[in-house]
């Protein structure tokens, strides 16, 4: 099979649209829908369809694609062995959350402009399950995901997870709002509270309103075990995605929730540190098991590791 063709598969597999293909490779689309045509025509089987004025790839064409990354991977390797200085090129396509985009993938690009200009980066905003999602379908070369101590990730025999960073997070709450072991009964419980013991901090605030996140169930699992090991309900009334409209809710009296301990927050909130257990809130890197030898996404792992450290 011819390695170029194989590529404007791959591409076309990312890209969703020959024009794009042919702007990323510099050609044209013709020369792309011929190439694409004289492919399937070499592996006997129909690798696109027609998608409403787009096409799109067949099951088998989507196979073919995915053993394209192996292929393509093992010949830039060998390109790079025999040429070290070769530069890696490529878009790279990533799905993650937010604070993990401004806080790890953005000095990358950085990196990457300085450095190493024909890595491209194609980021898209999404929480874990959405981005493993599109991670599973091929969507997405890399994605960058959380979870917490108290409530992991699954684990998943096809794919690879490189960890970035953790932080722990505390109890928010209104500045004006009683101290955590105000509402304790007994000795010991406001003892526990003021020392920052997770079921007694939680167990002096179970009859206040409790904000969520919109789009990710982890941290409503955190709050939910904790209020359990404190022998309450929680009543989660408000949902929300942006952790700056979290603190928003907090200060206008709606109700409280978990926010990371090394941030900044709004005057009027009050951060209660969480222990026994801590509320530790971890992200990773996570690839597509045999994917990581790409050229580009290697590369950019590298950079995260070394931000990371």
């Amino acid at each position: 099979m011819d390695v170029r063709r194989l590529q404007m598969l791959l591409q076309l597999s990312r890209l969703g649209s020959m024009r794009e293909v042919a702007e990323e490779l510099g050609t044209t689309t013709s020369t792309v829908s011929q190439q694409i045509a004289a492919l399937s025509r070499e592996v006997g089987a129909a690798l696109v369809e027609p998608h409403g004025r787009r096409v799109r790839l067949t099951p088998a064409g989507r196979r073919l694609a995915g053993h394209a990354v192996t292929i393509l991977a093992a010949v830039e390797a060998a390109r790079l062995d025999l040429d070290p200085d070769a530069e890696p090129a490529g878009t790279l396509r990533v799905a993650g959350f937010a604070t993990a985009v401004r806080r790890s993938l953005l000095p990358v690009a950085a990196d990457l402009a300085a450095g190493h200009p024909r890595v491209r980066l194609r980021v898209h905003e999404h929480e874990p399950a959405e981005s493993l999602a599109l991670l599973a379908s091929d969507a997405v070369d890399l994605a960058l995901i959380y979870d917490y101590d108290l409530a992991p990730v699954a684990a998943d025999a096809t794919v690879d997870r490189m960890p970035l960073w953790s932080v722990a997070w505390s109890l928010a709450v209104p500045h004006a709002a009683p101290h955590a072991g105000a509402a304790v009964q007994g000795d010991a419980s406001r003892g526990m509270a003021a020392h920052g013991d997770a079921p007694a901090v939680f167990g002096a605030h179970r009859d206040r309103d409790w904000i969520v996140n919109s789009r990710n169930t982890a941290d409503e699992d955190v709050v939910r075990t904790l209020a359990s090991m404190a022998g309450f309900e929680p009543r989660i009334t408000h949902r929300a995605d942006s952790l700056e409209l979290v603190q928003d809710l907090i200060v206008a009296g709606f109700g409280i929730g978990l926010l990371p301990a090394d941030q900044p927050t709004l005057p009027g909130i009050r951060l209660l540190p969480l222990s026994g257990p801590r509320v530790t809130m971890r992200s990773y890197a996570v690839v597509r098991r045999g994917r990581a030898d790409w050229p580009p996404l290697a590369l950019v792992l590298r950079l995260l590791a070394a931000r990371a450290a």
